[in-house]
């Protein structure tokens, strides 16, 4: 499993700021990287890389080891989609119809891992 890099506090509380409405670049950025962290921490493995640029990245799901070159199996979208797939505020089919998720590759699927949480009471 990959070392936590945000504190669990700092990352709900940027998330709650992120749900909230605050936008700004501190903030979202450390509740993206949390949220990609629990993804990493729900789904260990190294078979999906999901980017969130300019945020960050992780691998997860179990499976065929990605080491060399671009990942076969890539998930990318913004970060405010991101926060919303990861909470339950957008779901995935209705990402992917709005052209919010680029999916490449047979193993590129999260529907059945997002929501990740729910927002913060």
């Amino acid at each position: 499993m990959a070392k936590r890099r945000v504190a669990e506090s700092e990352g709900r509380a940027a998330l709650a700021a992120a749900l909230a409405g605050d936008g700004s670049r501190p903030v979202l950025g450390t509740a993206v990287r949390y949220l990609l962290e629990e993804l990493a921490a729900i789904a260990p493995g190294n078979s999906v890389e999901v980017r969130v640029p300019p945020f960050g990245a992780t691998q997860c799901v179990a499976g065929p080891r990605h080491t060399r070159g671009t990942p076969p199996n890539v998930v990318e979208t913004d970060p405010l989609t991101w926060v919303a797939l990861a909470t339950g505020g957008l779901d995935w089919d209705e990402a992917i119809a709005a052209s919010k998720i680029v999916a490449s590759g047979s193993r590129a699927e999260l529907r059945g891992l997002l929501p990740l949480m729910r927002p913060p009471a």
